[in-house]
């Protein structure tokens, strides 16, 4: 096992990692989210959100509003501002992909009380497919990951994941091994 930072977009075989519906025979392989380049967006805005009261404190734009009011309107901006940062944080950090020996699961987190998890099994896996496009994802070595199931949800999709070819090689591997296993009646 290897130790796994608590916010690393890419973790192979991390350590002291468990999630809901694990079992106790199940060997978490990939630990995954959105790489943090995907990031950028929303930390830039939140940084742009963070200084547009400065005006407002240094230079007397506003010197008819009261300044009881403008302590209030500027505590107000910087908590909503907090409240944006928090969310698109949390929004990154619980959207994980997870594979295991197993299964492989997709979390996906939308607000503290709204979350789906889809999973299928290994051995349902038909196609794996990894996807780069764009001159700086390429150069981030970061893109999309298709998994085709026969599952009831006929496709998982890991999106803006690093090293997009070398998750699909482990998939595949992981597809391999399991059928194999099938042949050679060793089934968990």
């Amino acid at each position: 096992m290897n130790y796994c930072s608590p916010i690393a977009s890419y973790a192979h075989y991390p350590a002291n990692v468990r999630f809901i519906g694990t079992d106790e025979k199940e060997r978490i392989i990939l630990l995954l989210r959105r790489h943090w380049a995907t990031n950028v967006n929303w930390m830039l805005t939140g940084l742009v959100l963070l200084f547009v009261p400065v005006p407002f404190v240094f230079f007397p734009i506003l010197n008819f509003i009261p300044e009881r009011f403008l302590v209030v309107t500027i505590l107000f901006w910087y908590l909503v501002t907090t409240a944006y940062i928090l969310e698109k944080f949390l929004s990154w950090f619980f959207n994980v992909y997870i594979v295991t020996d197993e299964r492989v699961f997709d979390v996906d987190f939308y607000n503290l009380v709204d979350r789906d998890i889809t999973d299928a099994n290994i051995e349902d896996i038909q196609d794996v497919t990894s996807a780069i496009r764009g001159a700086i994802r390429t150069s981030l070595d970061y893109g999309d990951i298709f998994i085709q199931t026969s599952s009831e949800v006929p496709e998982i999709d890991f999106e803006g994941v690093p090293h997009p070819d070398q998750v699909a090689k482990i998939l595949r591997d992981l597809r391999v091994e399991e059928q194999q296993e099938k042949i050679e009646g060793r089934v968990r």
